[in-house]
């Protein structure tokens, strides 16, 4: 009997190796033949795609903004690789991807599996841009995602989000998994012993909805108080609206209120070396892949009670979660490790219980299988 055929859409190259690497592997083990579609491939992601045993498969994507054009483009390009590649099932994820590779694959009468990693920016914003972009997303999910055969979320708040604002109906067919999963044996536990030099380190896109000026300002109010202790920051200088600018955080970096290391590709040695992991994040997340990263490495979490951060925390078990945008109680939660440094270690034994039990990469995978075998079958 030939393999069953999957066609992974990615909105960039760099994703299906990092959050999706696991998951290819364990489709090809399960015995199906796997393609993975994504704009502008690096030769070396092409590279590792071939080597998991998958096909790589380049289309044009405008990855931000909206372009009528080019994105009926995208919808064309797409029909033709699930006809040419005589795909069997299409699974998008990421919201250009979920709403363009739905749309391709139900006009070419193949089914759909689409993963929501979050409802992003367009749905956090406050701004006229954003609800404006919120309204026109709304009517593309809704075009789109409708006749696919799963919708699988990584929160429960975005589903009933989506059945409140009416994109999707109450009876559509939906599953919920813990976020991409974790690999356990590449993000391995290390046990922490702080002692009085407690240091806390933040991953993420550098622009504010992710809490990054937050942290900055955080920082600083604690340094002061307590100079002995560290805040480690890694990520990219961005180009959005929202960014921090690479100049600022340079300056503070020198002035020795942080320590800067810009874009890092080896974050398990970061999470390894620092104790405590924050993300004071307001941005509309799936389930941060970051945070589930922490948990694995033994790291206490400090991240915000709001949709998709809130799932990594046990409150008080093994770390803390505090309101959105609230300088005082981020420095209070920072604090309380700084003077309770014995407390990094318990609530670090806890992250990792907690990784085990829910976001070990196997867990996802399989739950993710299985419902393409259901599908298929």
């Amino acid at each position: 009997m030939s393999k069953k055929r999957i066609l992974l859409i990615a909105s960039y190259d760099g994703s299906l190796i990092r959050f999706r690497g696991d998951f290819i592997k364990s489709l090809i083990s399960n015995g199906f033949e796997v393609f993975a579609a994504a704009p502008s491939y690096a030769q070396q992601n092409r590279q590792k795609i071939t080597e998991m045993g998958a096909t790589p498969i380049e289309f044009n994507l405008q990855r931000t903004g909206l372009n009528p054009v080019k994105d009926m483009d995208s919808i064309k390009e797409l029909k033709q690789i699930i006809k040419s590649n005589k795909i069997d099932l299409v699974f998008p994820y990421t919201v250009k991807p979920v709403i363009y590779g739905s749309m391709a694959a139900n006009s070419c009468k193949v089914p759909v599996i689409s993963l929501i990693t979050g409802l992003g920016y367009t749905f956090t914003g406050a701004s006229k841009k954003a609800k404006l972009l919120q309204k026109f997303n709304e009517r593309l999910y809704k075009l789109s995602i409708r006749k696919n055969k799963f919708i699988v979320f990584q929160n429960k708040d975005d589903h009933q989000l989506l059945v409140d604002r009416k994109v999707i109906s109450k009876h559509q067919k939906v599953a919920f998994v813990s976020g991409s999963g974790v690999n356990l044996e590449q993000f391995t536990f290390k046990e922490k012993n702080p002692t009085d030099k407690v240091s806390f380190l933040f991953i993420a896109r550098l622009i504010k909805e992710k809490g990054v000026a937050l942290y900055l300002e955080a920082s600083k109010i604690l340094k002061e108080k307590y100079p002995k202790a560290e805040f480690h920051l890694i990520g990219a200088a961005e180009t959005s609206p929202s960014a921090i600018s690479e100049e600022e955080l340079n300056d503070l970096h020198k002035k020795g209120t942080i320590i800067f290391h810009g874009k890092q590709k080896n974050v398990e040695k970061h999470l390894h070396n620092t104790d405590v992991f924050v993300l004071p994040s307001y941005y509309r997340e799936g389930l941060p892949r970051t945070t589930l990263e922490a948990c694995a490495c033994g790291n206490p979490i400090i991240t915000t009670d709001s949709v998709g951060c809130r799932e990594s925390v046990k409150e008080g078990v093994n770390g803390f979660l505090i309101e959105p945008k609230n300088l005082e109680a981020l420095v209070k939660a920072m604090e309380y490790f700084i003077t309770n440094p014995e407390k990094v270690k318990e609530m670090g034994i806890n992250s990792r219980k907690y990784a085990e039990e829910r976001f070990d990469v196997n867990i996802i995978n399989n739950d993710l299988i299985n419902i393409i075998k259901q599908v298929l079958h």
